[in-house]
């Protein structure tokens, strides 16, 4: 279980958590209900919370499994991994020293929220490489109308 579980297991804690943070802040802007404000910086801790756990058990399934030799979509995934974390921590302490950020619509929110959505699309990309190596994508022969499959 340990060779392969932890990291699969974990990393969807984060993917989820930022998604989420962005779903709940977009909401908020376009409905200026205070519960999705709430429910977005409640999501940005849960992340918070798990990403560094997701970081760990990646580089432990990378030694396991990899013997931590050096691959394009491990350190592509590391490099976005630890800019993810330092977004997250940006964006949380940013959020605790000004609460209503979101209130009063500017340049700051604005910077604020493309932090936010930016978490979003980086699980996404390191959430992509991650597929790569759990499920290769192999050519298929010419004649087939697609260029890659599973």
């Amino acid at each position: 279980m340990l060779r392969r579980h932890p990291h699969p297991m974990v990393i969807h804690f984060p993917i989820v958590f930022m998604i989420a943070t962005a779903g709940f802040t977009v909401l908020y802007l376009l409905t200026e209900y205070k519960g999705f404000d709430t429910t977005a910086f409640h999501c940005l801790a849960g992340g918070l919370l798990f990403t560094p756990i997701a970081i760990l058990t990646g580089f432990y399934t990378w030694w396991l499994n990899y013997m931590a030799k050096p691959n394009r979509p491990v350190n592509i995934k590391k490099r976005l991994s630890f800019l993810l974390y330092a977004v997250q921590v940006a964006a949380f302490v940013w959020r605790i020293i000004v609460p209503d950020i979101l209130t009063c619509f500017g340049f700051v929110t604005v910077v604020y929220t493309a932090l936010i959505l930016s978490l979003a699309g980086m699980v996404t990309v390191i959430g992509w490489f991650g597929a790569m190596l759990t499920f290769r994508l192999k050519r298929i022969r010419p004649q087939e109308n697609r260029l890659w499959s599973i």
